[in-house]
């Protein structure tokens, strides 16, 4: 069928990323072309981009844009169909997309208030001989854009929202309502009212024509108030509209056949050892059993802060553990303290190094994603495919993609990881002893390496799911 869609966001791969919000927006494009439809990306010109689209065609202008005027600029980055939104009062500043060295911009409800507009116009007017069937806004900075055309008109455009992150949400004060030309009478519990205040997220989640969130079990867990952080109600009340589309991965990043050294496929498994060797080498590390990596940011949602409890005893049984990762300064040092206490088993490097965490997930037997929430996760899905077995609390996308190896499935033949609840010290480390005896097993842990690797984590079966949910739009 196909048609056209605008996808609206702050972020998108090759430009600006701060997290897997800009993987997913930049992947869809091309994952959604082959199902016939044509989808263009509208993001901030934030500085860094400015450049790069000196020379780019003007498309659309706005003189009225919360201080300034903007305009939309049209090209191509690495396959990527973009519309840039040039606005230099509001995007051409030192730092990141939502803060500076002061911290956050004091502006951003405007900043993004204006994407989201520039998105509705596009939505409803078109440029250039292209208008979109399909507005697809993702979280709370674009979430506005589903409003706009509901309350300053759709132009027979439908909109889609995606949450990938209910964390966030784009709250500010009510007296904003007006400034971010939403309509007085709307602001009720029922609409845009949010505990006294506005959410640019809620405003998205009550006026889209569908929800989606990165995987089914997230959307399950956001109607629950352990999961959806003061927003349960409304996505429960909008239960009938709401959808989990798991996210995928590159394959043609994310391959271990294709990495510079020590390739290896599931036929073909030498490159493994191989690679195992030179990242216990690059660590300084002798691990007679399993050795773990974490590739992560080194926060409390991800439960790095109960990795202290439950080492000693994996240590003692044989593992060893890599981290990679940078966060909260705290958690930082509990990570150098594992290193120092268990010098020659546990590896730490603080920051983050793109070619290293592909090495790491080469050599490593197992990767630890123990997060408290996770709405969909990538770091299981690299390891599924480079054979690394994934060891994850049974949360949001996390549950969704890793079989765990229970009786049942390794008598079956499903399992592909190990899965524990909830999420605590104890159970975690009940997971690391599975992982221990499941690695002394190798006839078994082969066949769940094999599983894992086998596991279909590409775009396909995500892209064939969006495509789904754009046709029954349109019909």
């Amino acid at each position: 069928m196909g048609g056209r869609v605008l996808s609206v966001a702050s972020e998108c791969v090759p430009l600006i990323k701060t997290g897997g919000l800009a993987d997913v927006v930049g992947a869809l494009p091309a994952a959604l072309a082959g199902a016939g439809w044509d989808m263009r990306v509208l993001i901030p010109a934030y500085r860094p981009l400015r450049g790069m689209a000196a020379d780019w065609p003007e498309v659309m202008r706005d003189e009225t844009l919360w201080g300034g005027p903007g305009r939309v600029l049209e090209g191509k980055v690495a396959g990527v169909p973009l519309l840039l939104l040039d606005a230099p009062h509001l995007y051409d500043r030192e730092g990141g997309p939502y803060s500076g060295p002061g911290g956050d911009y004091w502006d951003n409800p405007q900043r993004f208030a204006a994407l989201s507009w520039i998105g509705a116009r596009i939505a409803r007017e078109g440029i250039e001989g292209w208008r979109p069937d399909i507005l697809h806004a993702h979280d709370w900075q674009a979430a506005l854009a589903p409003a706009y055309l509901t309350y300053h008109g759709s132009g027979g455009c439908s909109s889609v929202i995606t949450v990938h992150n209910i964390a966030f949400q784009g709250q500010c004060p009510a007296a904003l309502l007006g400034d971010l030309r939403l309509p007085f009478g709307a602001f009720h519990p029922g609409a845009l009212e949010y505990y006294g205040g506005l959410s640019s997220l809620k405003a998205g989640l009550v006026t889209a024509d569908r929800i989606t969130t990165v995987s089914p079990t997230y959307a399950a867990e956001l109607m629950r108030p352990e999961f959806g952080m003061g927003l349960q109600g409304v996505i429960a009340q909008r239960a009938g509209v709401v959808s989990g589309i798991l996210n995928g991965v590159d394959l043609e990043v994310w391959s271990p056949e294709i990495e510079p050294a020590n390739p290896y496929s599931p036929k073909a498994m030498a490159g493994k050892a191989a690679a195992r060797a030179a990242l216990c080498a690059e660590f300084g590390l002798e691990v007679p059993g399993p050795l773990a990596i974490v590739v992560s940011r080194l926060t409390d949602q991800k439960s790095i802060d109960l990795l202290p409890a439950v080492l000693p005893d994996f240590v003692a049984a044989g593992g060893g553990l890599a981290v990679i990762g940078t966060g909260d300064p705290g958690l930082e040092a509990a990570m150098r303290g594992l290193a120092a206490r268990f010098a020659g088993r546990v590896g730490v490097r603080i920051g983050y190094d793109e070619a290293l965490s592909h090495r790491m997930f080469q050599g490593a037997d197992a990767v630890l994603v123990p997060s408290r929430f996770e709405p969909c996760g990538l770091t299981q899905m690299y390891g599924l495919r480079y054979g690394a077995l994934p060891v994850v609390s049974a949360v949001g996308g996390l549950a969704d993609t890793v079989i765990n190896a229970s009786p049942a499935a390794l008598a079956t033949g499903v399992a592909t990881g190990i899965t524990f609840w909830p999420t605590d010290a104890l159970a975690l480390g009940q997971a690391l002893r599975r992982l221990v005896a499941l690695h002394g097993d190798r006839k078994a842990w082969s066949r769940v390496q094999q599983n894992a690797m086998a596991a279909p984590v590409g775009w396909q079966t995500s892209a064939a799911a969006y495509a789904a949910l754009y046709e029954g739009l349109q019909g």
